[in-house]
């Protein structure tokens, strides 16, 4: 069954006519619940269409091949056939699903399983829209280059939605244009390997991969590619599924991606490291006592969590990098905030701040933050902060004026001569601007490790804050506050308790 649309325009629409007939099933009304819908479906076919070409390359080779998904439970036994719709939602339901959880034993089986056993699984309501979405999935060439290119397409335009529609769903969105700009700077090359403790839709690693693959000369590069590179771990079962499946979309057949809470891990005893860590960790969160004592400076904050991992996760040679999002709670913030901020200074090379304005995260954020770049080795001499413009006649960007990669061109620009400079190729004096300027270290202890963005180009009438800004700052300081207060109860709460005994 394969009536194949012969254009990428004709693809597209066949799958925004899929996501059409989910939308109108009852139980796949909310954009999050079509989009994992299609999301597993996608993710059988694939598979599918993998084991065919790995058991053609076993019988070239001799060897007996062994399925990875045994029959009748292939996507090519069952949604391959005209099952009547009734018999189809019974097969799915009582023994399709059942048969996934089960699976293990492999790294390609434990995530099978993994997608599938840990939620309750959305399945059409009616057979008979079922039965139509596979008939637009089965159009789908996955041998085919531009097939999967097309559905790629589509896919991340359905994860940006996503992102835009369900404010649940910023948790792990980050705006394209920001994760290009922290992956063009951080320059990932093959070889090295790539991990993104917050993986949530792996937009990070997926286009990791997309600057990587232009590096490509070799059966060996692409096979590094493939299966020696992307590493991610994402806490929440849906985004870990949509991160996979981009993954898979996007090319990368092995990415090790995996559900996971990666604050669970006790980084004192930390085993495997990376050369290259990206990311937008979420922040705002609080983890509990139990997750704080895998922690050396031990707080609620998910966000001061999260940089100690990362900081430990980097391999211990020359040129282990990070590019990640902040809040700008945690440049200003003290305490906890500075004793961490104070080791990663003495400890790595923290040579960018680019400052994002208001609604980069727009429409589901507002919380001001900005992008920081480590390095090994340490310690940090001076920090090259730039300040992200809006463009004119925009207060803040919005869901319906995002930020877009043509913003960055003017950092990408100073960016360059920044690197230039600090590898002794340029003059100090091409990197700095009216929006860009350079901090000594000294001056960072003066100010308590305090690693705001303060332009000091920006004239006096411009330099108060926008009443948007305001609020945002107001709602950063009450959150810090509370998350104080917590612990101060549970400390209070303890010592009580010692008392008492």
């Amino acid at each position: 069954m394969n009536n194949r649309p012969q254009t990428r325009e004709t693809l597209a629409n066949e799958i925004w006519r899929a996501c059409d007939i989910l939308r109108r099933d009852n139980n796949c009304g909310g954009i999050m619940e079509y989009v994992e819908h299609l999301s597993w479906l996608l993710f059988l076919r694939f598979l599918d269409a993998q084991e065919e070409e790995w058991e053609t390359q076993a019988k070239l080779a001799g060897r007996e091949y062994r399925p990875t998904i045994e029959s009748p439970y292939r996507w090519r036994d069952w949604a391959m056939k005209d099952y009547p719709a009734d018999e189809l939602l019974s097969f799915v339901h009582g023994k399709l699903i059942p048969y996934l959880q089960s699976l293990g034993g492999d790294p390609l089986r434990d995530t099978i399983r993994g997608v599938f056993a840990e939620r309750n699984v959305i399945v059409c309501a009616s057979g008979y829209n079922l039965k139509d979405v596979i008939s637009i999935i089965n159009s789908i060439d996955f041998h085919s280059q531009d097939d999967i290119f097309t559905v790629s397409q589509v896919y991340e335009e359905l994860l940006r939605r996503l992102g835009n529609e369900n404010r649940m769903a910023g948790e792990f969105y980050t705006p394209r244009p920001v994760v290009r700009f922290i992956v063009e700077l951080v320059n990932p090359q093959i070889g090295e390997t790539v991990y993104d403790p917050a993986c949530g839709t792996c937009g990070f690693l997926a286009e990791a991969y997309l600057w990587m693959k232009r590096q490509e000369k070799t059966i060996e590069d692409h096979k590094t590619l493939q299966e020696q590179t992307f590493f991610g771990q994402e806490k929440k079962p849906i985004p870990a599924l949509l991160g996979l499946m981009n993954m898979v979309l996007h090319g990368v057949t092995a990415p090790k991606v995996y559900r996971k809470n990666t604050l669970e891990e006790n980084i004192r005893q930390v085993t495997q490291r990376f050369d290259v860590i990206m990311t937008n960790p979420p922040f705002g969160g609080t983890e509990g006592r139990h997750i704080q004592q895998n922690f050396p400076v031990q707080s609620q904050a998910t966000e001061l969590l999260f940089l100690q991992h990362i900081m430990k996760k980097l391999k211990p040679r020359n040129g282990a990098r990070c590019g990640m999002v902040v809040p700008d709670g945690m440049l200003s913030g003290g305490g906890a905030f500075a004793e961490v901020k104070r080791t990663l200074l003495e400890e790595f090379n923290l040579h960018t701040i680019v400052s994002l304005p208001i609604g980069t995260f727009a429409p589901y954020s507002d919380v001001k933050t900005a992008l920081i770049f480590f390095e090994r080795p340490g310690p940090t001499k001076e920090i090259w902060y730039y300040e992200l413009p809006l463009p004119e006649g925009l207060k803040k960007f919005s869901k319906g004026n995002p930020i877009k990669d043509e913003h960055f061109e003017e950092a990408r620009k100073l960016w360059k001569a920044w690197d230039a400079y600090r590898k002794g190729q340029g003059p100090r004096e091409s990197c700095l601007s009216e929006r860009s300027w350079i901090v000594s270290i000294e001056d960072i202890k003066n100010r308590g490790y305090d690693l705001t963005a303060r332009n000091p180009n920006r004239k006096e009438t411009e330099s108060l804050p926008s009443p948007v800004e305001i609020v945002v700052n107001l709602l950063e300081r009450e959150q810090e506050i509370l998350s104080i207060v917590e612990e101060l109860n549970e400390l209070l709460g303890n010592n009580k308790e010692g008392t008492e005994a």
